[in-house]
């Protein structure tokens, strides 16, 4: 199994907070590098999730969530696979609680969520090909 890349998602609860968390961590050397918008349109002002990254070390990342529109809860970090798939037979074989099934969403990611046991929500990915 690869493990690509681990992001932590923060929740950040509104668009100003996202902004002040781009400017905040743009301080710290991070750049812009995703905003998904409401309804997938970039003039929506409102964008729910917005990833910054290292432009030195584009996996070293983090995310900022007003919300997450598919999924009941903000995950708690995102963990990129190689084979999403594969992970969740391995998952659910195990009896760990899926807090969302696996499903394709628009933006071209594969993905479910399992909580961990310390109870942490984990948003396990692949992008599709």
């Amino acid at each position: 199994m690869t493990i690509r890349r681990i992001v932590p998602n923060v929740h950040a609860g509104s668009k100003e907070a996202i902004a002040a968390s781009r400017d905040f961590y743009g301080l710290l050397g991070f750049e812009e590098v995703m905003t998904l918008f409401s309804g997938g349109n970039p003039q929506t002002p409102e964008g729910w999730v917005m990833t910054m990254a290292s432009p030195a070390n584009p996996t070293a990342q983090i995310s900022f969530f007003t919300e997450e529109p598919t999924a009941p809860v903000v995950s708690d970090l995102s963990v990129e696979v190689e084979d999403v798939d594969a992970v969740y037979a391995q998952v659910v074989a195990s009896g760990a609680e899926v807090v969302r099934e696996i499903r394709d969403e628009e933006w071209g990611v594969r993905r479910f969520f399992v909580r961990d046991p310390g109870g942490r929500v984990v948003n396990v990915l692949s992008h599709r090909a």
